[in-house]
């Protein structure tokens, strides 16, 4: 029942759960009782996160990694209520993702990836700070030989990975950064005369992925400039505002950026996984025709969390584990 739960949606596990066991249940039925599951993981997450606190570490195995990436992000979940200050229904899951691999040689052999663990969480950046730091504890971080955090730049990450994870290496996502690049192109292109969008993309990019930050950040500064300071009444999608927001991206992020050191190591430079991730939790709550409470999204995040994760978790959990959550 926790496997279906976690993978599909309640009217279908209802199906298949009746055709495995010759009964008549109905998706609310598994609705309740698959949240109740979930729940008895939420209650023992805090549980751990509470003994954390303390000082009590959770078991983990004693294999040190060649290198262990830490990819934080967030996907998005509608609620039954409306947040009260914006009006939607939409609310961000939070997503963590981490991966032991092998590095690569620096030079034709990209690293490789041997295992990923995940979870995700409702709650806010100051709550999913510590659980990212609990699963971390438990995949051996401690025991580690490097450490590496690949993210977004997103407003909320930069804070949490300060910290609980500030003494390791941050690196922005190449691909991100990327994105960045072209935008800034496209509005170079419709406010300062002369600039041709593909030609000045494929000089930033270029800029970007040599590690040349401080041409780079010049360049940026420069297009701002050109295009003059944003007003008060620009749209955000403005070219002024779309140049002045992209150089104190950069700047903020200038020291996550130096991608040839990155690839001498053997390291990854993109956040594929933890997209990924976001979209295989997605996958589950995320849909126009899913509204949920958010203690019900958060039992069924946590028992997804366990069916994603690739060491198995959700049936050494099971194997171990008799529920007494269906019959309450």
């Amino acid at each position: 029942m926790g496997r279906e739960a976690a993978t599909q949606s309640f009217d279908n596990a209802a199906r298949a759960l009746n055709i495995d066991w010759g009964k008549n249940y109905d998706g609310k039925q598994i609705e309740r009782w698959g949240e109740a599951l979930g729940q008895t993981l939420v209650n023992q997450r805090r549980q751990a996160l509470a003994a954390m606190a303390r000082g009590e570490l959770p078991p983990c195995k004693a294999n040190e990694h060649e290198l262990l990436v830490i990819g934080l992000d967030g996907g998005r979940v509608q609620t039954r209520e409306k947040d009260e200050q914006s009006g939607s229904r939409w609310k961000e899951d939070k997503v963590a993702t981490l991966t032991s691999c092998l590095p690569g040689d620096g030079a034709d052999k990209p690293p490789q990836k041997l295992m990923s663990t995940c979870l995700a969480t409702m709650e806010d950046a100051k709550a999913f700070g510590p659980m990212a730091r609990l699963e971390a504890e438990r995949r051996g971080i401690r025991n580690a030989k490097q450490v590496i955090g690949i993210h977004d730049g997103g407003n909320w990450i930069d804070p949490l990975w300060e910290q609980y994870f500030g003494c390791h290496v941050r690196i922005l996502d190449f691909y991100h950064a990327s994105e960045h690049l072209h935008e800034v192109a496209k509005a170079a292109a419709a406010a300062v005369a002369g600039k041709q969008s593909q030609a000045l993309a494929e000089q930033l990019v270029g800029l970007l992925w040599d590690g040349k930050v401080e041409p780079l950040l010049k360049e940026l500064h420069e297009l701002s400039a050109q295009a003059g300071k944003p007003q008060e009444d620009d749209p955000a999608n403005h070219p002024r505002q779309v140049l002045s927001k992209t150089v104190g991206y950069f700047q903020r992020h200038r020291d996550q950026i130096d991608y040839p050191a990155y690839r001498a190591k053997g390291w990854p430079i993109g956040s594929g996984i933890t997209e990924s991730g976001v979209k295989l939790f997605g996958k589950r709550v995320k849909g126009t025709e899913q509204f949920w409470n958010v203690s019900g999204a958060e039992a069924i995040l946590a028992l997804r969390s366990k069916w994603l994760s690739e060491d198995e978790q959700s049936r050494y959990y099971w194997l171990g584990h008799a529920s007494e959550a269906v019959a309450a």
